[in-house]
């Protein structure tokens, strides 16, 4: 099983109709590509435009089961291709950032919203999600568990062992930010310590503090015919917009799953029960963190 990943690196065109119209043009050219799915960056409906003005940013804020996101539902289902649309989603008492997954028969199957804001920025004005989802992706290639993770979740590793452990094989990451070699290593290293593949997609360097380099690691590190380790990351973009396709060996990945040491096979949770504990001491203080 071969599952086709396209990465939307696209610029926003700064309207939400217009950035309707981009984003299911986009969704065409993946199909005509071959993509199974297609992912998009973060909060694409506004462009990752997230105004001070609260009243503003209400105004910009679109329903999840309203026009702008239901349209990639309905697109999903006519070109037979799973679409994960991203978008300021309406909500009280603020908006969140969130996700929206559809098969291939344009059924969302997952609403995720994203769970580590960015609360000593822009996104202290958006309301944080409650937790992360995997779900069974119906794509043309065959089923797939996916789960997903939004930008800053990813530099927490209990963003990505969670869906591991809810048995996601893959997990989607829409992302708005210079994604530099540090930024990248974290991808890295999710994916090769949860034996999960790990898809990003970022805005291109044209956008604003972006940079491209949208990524695809397949979480396979080890081969048998291979005397060490391998580069996981089997798509890395330039900076330039675009529509870049990836490869994905879901039958590599399940076989390595099923006898590689990572993951849940060598865990001792009841040795972890500090990763439970809320105090926070210095130097981790923080005036602007929120609950």
């Amino acid at each position: 099983m071969t599952l086709k990943i396209a990465l939307l690196q696209l610029l926003p065109t700064g309207s939400l109709e217009d950035n309707l119209q981009k984003g299911l043009d986009a969704c065409r050219k993946a199909k005509e590509l071959g993509a199974d799915i297609a992912l998009f960056p973060e909060i694409w409906s506004s462009g990752y435009d997230i105004p001070e003005d609260l009243d503003r940013l209400r105004e910009l804020a679109v329903e999840a089961d309203g026009a702008f996101v239901s349209v990639f539902g309905l697109l999903a289902k006519e070109l037979d291709m799973a679409v994960a649309v991203t978008f300021l989603e309406r909500f009280d008492p603020l908006p969140r950032n969130s996700m929206a997954l559809f098969d291939r028969h344009g059924v969302r199957r997952l609403l995720y919203a994203k769970v580590h804001t960015c609360d000593f920025g822009d996104e202290a004005r958006l309301t944080p999600g409650e937790d992360f989802y995997v779900t069974d992706l119906d794509t043309a290639a065959g089923t797939v568990k996916v789960g997903a993770m939004i930008c800053y979740d990813r530099e927490f590793p209990e963003s990505a062992r969670i869906l591991m452990l809810k048995g996601a094989e893959l997990i989607l990451v829409p992302n708005a930010c210079p994604m530099e070699i540090n930024r990248l290593s974290q991808l890295r290293g999710r994916a090769y310590e949860n034996m999960t593949a790990i898809a990003t997609a970022n805005y291109p360097a044209s956008h604003p503090d972006c940079n491209g380099h949208s990524t695809v690691f397949d979480g396979v590190a080890y081969m048998p015919d291979l005397p060490g380790s391998r580069d996981t990351c089997i798509l890395e973009a330039g900076g330039e917009e675009g529509i870049y396709l990836a490869e994905l060996d879901m039958d590599l990945l399940r076989d390595y799953r099923s006898r590689e040491v990572h993951g849940n096979a060598y865990r001792h949770p009841k040795k972890y029960t500090l990763l439970l504990d809320e105090k926070i001491e210095e130097p981790f203080l923080r005036s602007d963190r929120r609950g």
